[in-house]
């Protein structure tokens, strides 16, 4: 009786070796590219004033929502005295919505962000066109739309109204 082991036992362990060592190289790189957390002291003191409320517990969030919040402050701070005043009413717009319009809003802009960058292009230089409309215009747009069976929509999607 021989101890061998067969050639293919040992390829097959050889390969299974391979694939361990390559997946342990590999998840350090992939813990690399999630958001990295934002430490409160890191913060200047601007943005520290600006996310006060979320001091006493900033350590206790999620790394993802530390670097949001962080960069939704940059945001702020860099916006002038009347875009900051239009951002309050659109919050305020947005807490006053059913949340469960909010959350239809929120899976909108997943699936707009899932579009490729083109589309999303498309889209928001149509918006942009739609917005420059006089309102009677846009308020008989959404009159139509509101009027147009599911698939004279996704014609209008794809041709125009």
């Amino acid at each position: 009786m021989s101890s061998r082991v067969p050639t293919s036992s040992i390829q097959r362990a050889a390969a299974l070796l391979l694939c361990s060592l390559a997946l342990a190289a590999v998840a350090p790189a992939a813990r690399a590219d999630e958001p990295a957390g934002v430490a409160w002291s890191a913060l200047p003191p601007a943005q520290q004033q600006a996310l006060k409320s979320f001091e006493q517990r900033w350590s206790q969030l999620p790394p993802e929502r530390q670097a949001a919040l962080a960069r939704g402050s940059e945001r702020w701070l860099a916006m002038s005295p009347e875009q900051r005043d239009q951002a309050k009413q659109r919050f305020e717009q947005w807490r006053a919505l059913p949340p469960a319009q909010r959350q239809q809003m929120r899976e909108r802009w997943r699936q707009f962000k899932a579009l490729p960058p083109e589309e999303q292009q498309r889209i928001r230089r149509h918006f942009e066109r739609f917005r420059q409309l006089p309102p009677e215009r846009r308020e008989q747009l959404r009159k139509r739309w509101g009027q147009m069976t599911p698939e004279q929509r996704q014609h209008a999607r794809r041709h125009g109204f």
